[in-house]
């Protein structure tokens, strides 16, 4: 369930990530102009940001498996009827941005239910290391976009892109028909109402965890945005050096999302590591403000990578914890808001970082981006709010008497 779980993560990253790859396609074939390139790229992610609380819902009420599997028919009919526009007048490209769009909403399903599946079934002492590879799926589906997303389009054509993206979907819905179950969810305690189960009622923890998020994803944007052209531009690399580095980097942090896992799984805590990464975090910004400054090449890839790594390392221990403490009938609307807000967060970052570059140059901007991790620090919950709120056995996935739904 969770090497479906991760495909069908990545998966969905593709048909969220292809519009990207469309754009200089679209600007210099179809006469776009980049503005409307990047609304239709854009497209995509705003449907997945409209949807993802109700994708939450519907799989705390109804179960994952069916969230998954519709959610991902309904991406695979939107790419298809993409497809069928797609060589039509540029007329029709606003019914292109729609359709790519409900797409975006299909994937919002794979977000918050796979991570339900994960936290379902691993028990705590595994959870980390299970939701760390599952945070691998973005790196991978952007990796994969970058690489066949071009390359199919070249000839003219958005047609072999979009046939790819519906095939690797659809794949995706009947691998989650076939190897997903539901995991088990612990009955109500006696006396106690559905009400009661809501975490946002108990206590500001989990919107802390929210808040915290949405300002460790400032830097993991900014230097996964700005990183190539800072290189290239205000370095002085070529393109080939520049995009290699970058590449690695994502690559790490792949590998580092799994590795922070694990050492949460080690010290019996989210949170806690969760503080450390921010307080690394200030520092390998501050580096690279610093390498970047003085222009030394080897300061400047050693600091950029160890900073993009730090930068995504957070992103698996907010989510399970997130998920842990919240409960499994509110897990799949707390991931859902919870993503909500870093995707909120990465829209204002790309003009703000932008526009801040211009005024103060690169090397300034890095090191204000710093600021984000100090202030989240103390808005982090200690360790003791995992235990404090959480409203299910910890030991086991299951845990005593699990019920299948609350519907």
């Amino acid at each position: 369930m969770l090497g479906v779980g991760v495909y069908a993560q990545a998966a969905g990253t593709v048909v969220a990530a292809a519009p990207a790859f469309f754009i200089p396609f679209l600007h210099t074939q179809r006469g776009l102009s980049l503005a409307e390139a990047g609304a239709l790229a854009a497209a995509p992610n705003v449907g997945l940001v409209l949807t993802l609380v109700l994708w939450g819902w519907i799989a705390d009420r109804r179960g994952e498996r069916g969230v998954l599997v519709a959610g991902l028919l309904l991406t695979t009919l939107a790419v298809l009827g993409a497809l069928f526009v797609s060589g039509t007048s540029t007329g029709s490209l606003w019914i292109l941005g729609v359709l790519l769009g409900i797409a975006g909403a299909g994937t919002g399903s794979v977000n918050v239910a796979s991570g339900r599946v994960v936290v379902g079934w691993f028990p705590a002492n595994r959870r980390g290391l299970a939701m760390g590879i599952r945070q691998t799926c973005q790196p991978l589906g952007i990796a994969a976009a970058a690489l066949a997303i071009p390359a199919l389009i070249a000839g003219g054509s958005l047609a072999p892109a979009l046939i790819l993206c519906a095939v690797l979907v659809l794949i995706a819905a009947i691998a989650c028909a076939i190897v997903i179950v539901d995991p088990p969810r612990h009955p109500l305690t006696p006396g106690t109402t559905a009400a009661q189960t809501n975490p946002y009622r108990r206590s500001g923890t989990l919107a802390r965890i929210h808040a915290v998020s949405a300002l460790l994803v400032v830097p993991q944007t900014a230097l996964s945005t700005f990183g190539l052209v800072w290189l290239i531009v205000d370095q002085g690399w070529s393109a080939l050096a520049a995009g290699a580095l970058v590449a690695i980097a994502q690559l790490l942090g792949a590998f580092g999302r799994i590795a922070v896992g694990v050492l949460s799984d080690r010290v019996g805590s989210r949170l806690q590591p969760l503080r450390w990464i921010a307080l690394i975090g200030v520092a390998t910004l501050l580096l690279t403000a610093a390498a970047g400054a003085v222009h030394w090449p080897w300061a400047v890839a050693i600091t950029y990578v160890l900073a993009s790594c730090i930068a995504v390392a957070d992103n698996g221990l907010a989510f399970t914890a997130v998920a842990e403490i919240s409960g499994s009938r509110w897990a799949g609307r707390a991931l859902g808001i919870q993503n909500s807000g870093q995707f909120a967060a990465t829209a204002l970052v790309g003009p703000a970082v932008g526009a801040l570059i211009t005024v103060i140059g690169y090397s300034g901007a890095f090191a204000l981006l710093a600021l984000a991790p100090i202030i989240a620090l103390p808005i982090l919950p200690g360790r003791e709010a995992e235990t404090a709120h959480e409203p299910e056995p910890r030991g086991s996935a299951g845990g005593e008497q699990p019920v299948s739904s609350d519907s």
